[in-house]
């Protein structure tokens, strides 16, 4: 045999034998995850990238094995819905989204695509979104937590931190629905002795005003309600607050990172990492109706000694020690 049809043998059976399949490609296409984000990217980025890790840490790499779909609503809430019919037109294989609004856009949107909540400060079933938390019954799972649990610790949080404190402002809004966290507030506040103001603001040009009222009502303190409205405005609403010489309580950490005085909540990277381990299981083949929705079993106060320095405050030691992150 000479060497041409020797090198012709050769390449025809190489030819003839298929290659090893890649795992992707054996399989199916990539599976395409959903995200809907309430702010922007920036505004997320720790969260998002709790996110990433956890799906990471299962197996889950994205541009690799999955693609994800960002939709960002940054802070418009009115486009929540649709942001996610647009998730659901591109046939996602699951859709994580975090608050009310979002929740109930996804669970207006579609029956059938798996939703992961990463973050709900309400009931959802008192919310109509599942039938049970052990057994959740629909396309809707995740983690939840329930703001009248917490609400009087915040309130008697900032009547430590604040000397004297009996009038009381809190920051509201409204999420266009009957799971408004305003009435669990104002009861928790009078509980306590104080006289509490709820001041609605619906678009972020409002917030100037709303603590221009603040101060004009002699508030001691204000309490920012949670919202991803607010949220996605925090560096607004921390300057704000830091020009008005106002001691403000946050719902999440983040705030008080970007210079808010203090928050108390549940750790929100920490459910987003949650999260991921919900989205794992559904694209292995469970389903959202038989995935329990857990509860934040931790909530943790974070102080800025910066903040309360040039607000002229000094926090007690009893406070300082009960700390889960002090910012200097």
């Amino acid at each position: 045999m000479n060497r041409r049809a020797f090198i012709a043998i050769v390449c025809g059976n190489m030819l003839a034998v298929p290659l090893a399949a890649d795992p992707q490609q054996a399989g199916t296409a990539k599976r395409q995850i959903g995200f809907l984000g309430n702010a922007d990217a920036a505004a997320a980025a720790g969260a998002l990238e709790a996110f990433r890790q956890g799906l990471r840490d299962l197996g889950w790499v994205e541009r690799q094995t999955i693609t994800i779909e960002y939709r960002w609503a940054k802070g418009r809430l009115d486009r929540l819905q649709t942001l996610v019919d647009e998730l659901v037109r591109l046939k996602s294989d699951v859709i994580v989204v975090s608050g009310v609004q979002a929740v109930r856009a996804a669970h207006e949107a579609t029956k059938t695509i798996p939703i992961v909540v990463a973050a709900l400060l309400i009931d959802p079933v008192s919310g109509g979104f599942v039938s049970s938390l052990a057994h959740p019954g629909g396309n809707i799972t995740g983690l939840a937590s329930q703001y009248e649990d917490i609400v009087t610790k915040q309130v008697q949080l900032l009547t430590e931190t604040v000397p004297g404190l009996s009038r009381l402002v809190m920051l509201h809004h409204d999420p266009g629905g009957t799971e408004s966290t305003a009435p669990y507030a104002v009861s928790a506040a009078q509980k306590i002795g104080l006289k509490a103001q709820i001041l609605e603001v619906k678009e972020a040009t409002e917030i100037e005003r709303v603590f221009r009222s603040a101060r004009d009502w002699h508030a001691q303190a204000v309490h920012v309600l949670p919202s991803p409205f607010f949220n996605a405005n925090r560096r607004l609403l921390v300057n704000v607050a830091e020009r008005y010489r106002l001691p403000a309580l946050y719902e999440f950490s983040e705030y008080v990172q970007d210079g808010g005085l203090m928050s108390y909540g549940a750790d929100l990277p920490v459910m987003f990492r949650r999260a991921a381990s919900y989205v794992d299981r559904i694209l292995k083949g469970a389903k959202p109706s038989d995935l329990p929705i857990e509860r934040p079993t931790k909530y943790e106060l974070v102080i800025n000694l910066k903040t309360a320095k040039a607000l002229g405050l000094t926090i007690p030691q009893s406070l300082l020690v009960r700390a889960d992150e002090i910012i200097q």
